[in-house]
């Protein structure tokens, strides 16, 4: 991705998504990379089960982007053993005999879905080689995200097939995961909470989004609360969000757009008051859970629904908590407060009012013209024609255009 200040592929607030920098400190603090508890010269025994504990806390859920449907789930993976645990491969399956490979992960792959929390988004790296290796009372994510050309597809259950070694015991073992439901249900419609062009989704969904990684630990639970968020900037036609002085948040296209609804509701909570950043500077506000998300407002719109709108100018919110809002009423404008670094709102639909202590929930706009996408964009200004996708959310640095 280009370097050069001002196009989408370099902007920092692409990077620096509500959650990504608080990381560091309130990250589960599970090490990868541990202690043998042998001494090096006892060699692995031959297991009699695999050690690893598998958990999928949210069922998967198909979600429809880019034109195919998708699944989007964490696999959390503890080691409960001595010796540490390789994992050589994930395959899912579907439940039924005989099954069929719906995705497979393995050698480059596999250490692009696994994860270590608190090592990684500490700010420390991960050798290629240890990211798949489990310690002895460790824990890993495997991000899962599994493709299907159509609905239909789909399958209603699902299961895991793990090929680990353990310790230097030569001989690779394997875990069948029971089978797992799939929700397919409908996903719930909403409008766009902008309007007009060159809107681009940064951090939206994938398999590699910073949002959909955000794993954060809120009064003793982890939720991943952004799984589906997207920082939405505005270009111009050249692909930069900034025409002028860098520093000045008014020659940011997107600065001071409104914000609407995307569907009927009761505001549940806001925040005001929080003073603006200078963009690509460091927060002026000191960043904590209760500022990270600037001013913005949560709207309550469905049973455990909730719509979260980030980042707002200071004094442009027009509504309190109680009040009813329809579909389309204007929320407030776009700013850059909080963890931003450049004007841009945060958008995300979770499970509970609160900005972090909720699971993200999937969510599609009825129609959006799809205009482009950030990492292709011409600087040229000839862009081709528009083409309208209905039933969809934008994934990662698609740019679209929205009516109403």
């Amino acid at each position: 991705m280009s370097s050069q200040h001002g196009m989408i592929a370099a902007r920092p607030c692409v990077k620096r998504a509500c959650a990504a920098s608080l990381l560091a400190t309130v990250i589960l603090a599970f090490s990868p990379i541990r202690a043998h508890a042998q001494s090096k010269s006892e060699h692995t025994p031959r297991q009699l089960t695999p050690p690893l504990d598998v958990t999928v806390r949210i069922d998967p859920t198909a979600f429809k982007a880019g034109g195919k449907w998708h699944l989007v789930y964490e696999l959390r993976v503890a080691n409960l053993g001595r010796w540490d645990c390789q994992v050589k491969s994930i395959e899912v399956l579907t439940s039924e005999a005989p099954s069929k490979s719906l995705a497979s992960y393995g050698d480059a792959g596999l250490d692009v879905v696994m994860s270590h929390p608190g090592v990684e988004t500490g700010g420390k790296t991960v050798d290629a080689s240890k990211k798949t290796t489990i310690g002895p009372e460790a824990i890993a994510i495997a991000y899962m995200w599994v493709t299907f050309n159509k609905l239909e597809d789909v399958p209603e259950k699902i299961r895991h097939r793990i090929i680990m070694k353990i310790g230097d015991y030569p001989e690779a073992i394997t875990l069948e995961r029971v089978p797992i439901a799939v929700n397919r249900n409908p996903v719930v419609a909403i409008s766009p909470p902008l309007r007009g062009d060159g809107w681009l989704a940064a951090n939206g969904p994938s398999n590699i989004s910073i949002h959909c990684r955000a794993l954060i630990p809120i009064n003793g639970h982890a939720y991943i609360s952004q799984r589906y968020a997207i920082d939405w900037v505005q270009l111009y036609p050249d692909g930069k969000t900034y025409h002028g002085d860098p520093e000045d948040n008014r020659n940011y296209r997107a600065y001071g757009a409104e914000i609407h609804a995307v569907s009927d509701g009761i505001v549940t909570e806001t925040k005001d008051g929080i003073q603006q950043n200078i963009p690509d500077e460091k927060p002026v506000v000191p960043t904590t859970l209760e500022t990270i998300g600037g001013n913005y407002v949560i709207v309550q719109i469905g049973d455990g629904v909730f719509a979260f709108y980030a980042h707002m100018r200071p004094g442009s919110l027009r509504v309190k908590v109680g009040d009813r809002v329809r579909r389309g009423d204007i929320l407030g404008l776009l700013g850059n407060s909080g963890n931003s670094s450049e004007p841009h709102l945060h958008f995300h639909i979770c499970s509970a009012s609160s900005e972090f202590a909720c699971e993200g929930l999937r969510y599609t706009f009825p129609s959006y013209d799809f205009l482009g996408n950030g990492v292709t964009w011409k600087s040229s200004g000839v862009h081709g024609p528009p083409m309208k996708l209905e039933m969809e959310i934008p994934p990662e640095n698609d740019i679209v255009r929205f009516q109403q």
